[in-house]
């Protein structure tokens, strides 16, 4: 992978990003801190220049560590050997900055107070945004159309009355089986009020998903540290989270290699923040965060090199978190 897929922030650049973060200063390190599943196969073979298919599938969408902390973290993610846990050789330990960044975020994540909630009612959540679309044209090129993937969801908090789905057209999804076993990739309330606090075990639980999936001998392009990345995000884009197990989501992301940090992203909704993201195949993804409350914005995908998806630059995905909240009836939003 060239040195375009792995961008780079300057020192002053950092270090006023971080001033500007509550708790969040340079000082605070004993060293310079200015260091550096979803599968996709059809946009990476676009991106790479293989044959293209007849049509291909739109893009899922894919959300203050002390000094002694950070360089802690950081040695963690050296001392497992073979780039992290999830095995990968090439990916570079998270940045310093990064895992600084996400302890702040999960600290104002834990002091939020847990919603009180029924087995009977709903997660809702109010997303706006994109996603793309790439066909193949009558003269044999690539066309890449945006189109608009905002939302309305209803998620039954013990997953019994299962989960309704608005569109941007207005349309409504049938429910999803609520018979069916939650999991990472469709959870519940109650499935993630189970899951481990700890940030290690958190993250053992995600790899031991991703790695049958994207880890040596699937054929995946994704690879296990990205996967578990994306199904991170997913969790915690897709509903709220008790506030215990959103801290140790973001905990856990800190311990993924190649996390990075974005000093300014913009959302869907035209939202400044600053960013934790992680690149893979040309592509960089990013948890947009409120500079002052640290609360999750939203994610976008945006590519890094030209390709059929777009120029470099581009925000191929982008989904804004404008509304959350819990309720009585599915296609009902949360009052007040």
């Amino acid at each position: 992978m060239n040195s375009a897929d792995h961008p780079r922030t300057g020192p002053s650049e950092d270090a006023q990003t971080l001033r500007s973060l509550p708790g969040l200063d340079d000082t605070d390190l004993p060293f310079p801190g200015h260091h550096r599943l979803r599968e996709h196969l059809m946009r990476e073979a676009a991106a790479d220049g293989a044959s293209p298919a007849r049509a291909r599938p739109r893009r899922a969408l894919v959300l203050a560590l002390s000094a002694a902390a950070a360089v802690a973290a950081t040695a963690v993610a050296v001392g497992l050997g073979a780039g992290g846990p999830g095995g990968h050789p090439s990916a570079a330990p998270p940045q310093p900055d990064a895992v600084r960044l996400l302890d702040r975020v999960a600290l104002a994540a834990q002091r939020e107070p847990a919603p009180a909630v029924r087995d009977d009612q709903f997660l809702y959540t109010r997303t706006t945004g994109h996603s793309t679309t790439l066909t193949e044209t009558p003269g044999g090129g690539m066309e890449a159309s945006p189109s608009d993937a905002s939302a309305e969801r209803w998620v039954s908090v013990d997953g019994s009355a299962g989960t309704l789905a608005r569109t941007a057209s207005g349309d409504w999804t049938a429910p999803v089986n609520g018979k069916a076993e939650p999991t990472l990739n469709g959870p519940t309330y109650r499935f993630l009020e189970s899951l481990p606090t700890d940030p290690a075990r958190l993250l053992e639980v995600i790899y031991a998903d991703t790695r049958p999936n994207h880890g040596a001998g699937t054929g995946s392009t994704t690879g296990p540290d990205q996967g578990a990345f994306v199904t991170i995000g997913d969790l915690l884009r897709s509903m709220e989270a008790p506030p215990g197990v959103s801290a140790a989501l973001y905990r856990a992301a800190a311990r993924i290699p190649g996390v990075v940090l974005v000093p300014e992203a913009t959302d869907a909704a035209g939202r400044t923040g600053v960013a934790v993201a992680r690149v893979h195949k040309g592509e960089r993804t990013e948890w947009i965060f409120d500079r002052d409350s640290l609360r999750l914005l939203g994610e976008r995908t945006v590519t890094l090199r030209d390709s059929a998806w777009g120029k470099a630059g581009t925000a191929v995905t982008s989904v804004a978190i404008t509304g959350r909240g819990v309720t009585d009836r599915a296609g009902q939003p949360p009052k007040g």
